[in-house]
């Protein structure tokens, strides 16, 4: 007979991963259940940027969350080397950010949360001919190769014991008085205790899916925002800082590619690519950043964030099923965000004391 799970997560993306990662090395006995590969949606697909666009526009539960963050990934990703051998290349490459038209609540934001800015340099001034006196550069912001990071943070929950099932799509929960006891697919049934939906853009659907009349004051407002990006193969050394213009960006990898993202699409759950996509954002990179006029295209992708109204993710405790929680929403910053949503989620469902006022998360809050 298998022993029940302590915890089950329904989703593997990077919050359900981080968050799973903190209840084994408490000692529990966990499993992540997710209906494809773990780590191949939104996680896989983006760009790997340590902060989120802009924050001071967005909400300052955002920036609550991203601060410890950005703190404990120097060590997360040398926890991950150590332990796994695979390196999700964690780097301080800088963020330049051009064309500010609220510079000074960018430089206000800065102070606020002791994130070091200056003056672009005159050697980005000679390589970016749209700098003006807007700009302004992040020496200190970090990036992630989020595959990398996603696969070593899998082969280290696997080492911890973690049981891994994929391409299981859970279709069915059984509740007995206000309590989950399994969770099924078409093929399995998954005894559980405490259960975590962590699905994503999936989450909502999901939710109103398996849980019926239980929806009516908890429904998350969580919706499918489609990103497509492509790769530049450059020489080694060709960017050395991540760039922000409207929106959409540059990011160096080590190998010399050269990451540029993304568009904001209305498309329900379709993640196909299209030639228009791929146009303009090579148009935007080789104007911003004119270097690249002559390096190919190689790889063109679309990936699916779970979006909210204001980018607030749901981080909380079901009301009325007790051993029920949610951990989705992040948008376009689940990396920027993850290890103190994982936090958060750990301290919430094992009614702990926490840093962090965790009612802009609540299933009941605006988000």
């Amino acid at each position: 007979m298998h022993s029940i799970p302590d915890i089950t997560f329904v989703g593997g993306g990077v919050t359900g991963l981080l968050s799973a990662r903190l209840f084994s090395m408490a000692g529990a006995n966990v499993t992540i259940v997710d209906k494809n590969r773990i780590g191949q949606e939104s996680s896989w697909a983006g760009g790997g940027i340590l902060l989120p666009l802009y924050p001071w526009r967005q909400a300052e539960a955002i920036s609550q969350l991203v601060m410890p963050s950005i703190a404990a990934y120097p060590e997360l990703a040398q926890e991950l080397i150590e332990s796994t051998g695979l390196d999700p290349e964690y780097i301080i490459s800088g963020l330049l950010m051009t064309q500010l038209a609220d510079l000074d609540k960018a430089q206000d934001w800065c102070h606020r949360y002791s994130v070091e800015s200056c003056p672009v340099t005159a050697e980005q001034l000679q390589y970016f001919p749209q700098i003006d006196d807007q700009s302004l550069y992040l020496p200190g912001i970090a990036q992630a190769r989020n595959p990398r990071l996603l696969k070593s943070l899998k082969q280290d929950l696997i080492q911890r014991g973690v049981k891994v099932i994929e391409n299981c799509d859970i279709e069915e929960i059984s509740l007995k008085h206000n309590h989950v006891t399994a969770i099924a697919s078409k093929s399995e049934v998954l005894a559980v205790n405490q259960l975590v939906i962590s699905a994503g853009a999936w989450t909502a659907n999901l939710w109103a899916q398996l849980l019926g009349n239980y929806t009516a004051t908890t429904q998350p407002e969580i919706f499918p925002v489609k990103g497509q990006m492509i790769i530049f193969d450059a020489p080694v050394n060709t960017l050395d800082t991540m760039v922000l213009e409207n929106d959409r960006y540059l990011i160096p990898r080590q190998d010399g590619k050269i990451l540029c993202g993304s568009t904001v699409e209305s498309a329900d759950f379709d993640k196909t690519t299209s030639e228009r996509a791929r146009q303009s954002l090579a148009a935007f990179a080789r104007q911003l950043f004119p270097a690249l006029e002559s390096a190919p295209i190689t790889h063109h992708w679309a990936g699916l964030r779970p979006g909210t109204q204001q980018g607030i993710p749901y981080i909380d405790n079901h009301p009325e099923i007790n051993n029920l929680a949610i951990s989705a929403g992040h948008f376009r910053n689940g990396f920027a965000m993850g290890p103190a949503s994982a936090q958060l989620l750990y301290e919430i469902i094992t009614n702990q004391a926490s840093a962090l006022d965790s009612a802009p998360y609540r299933l009941s809050a605006k988000h």
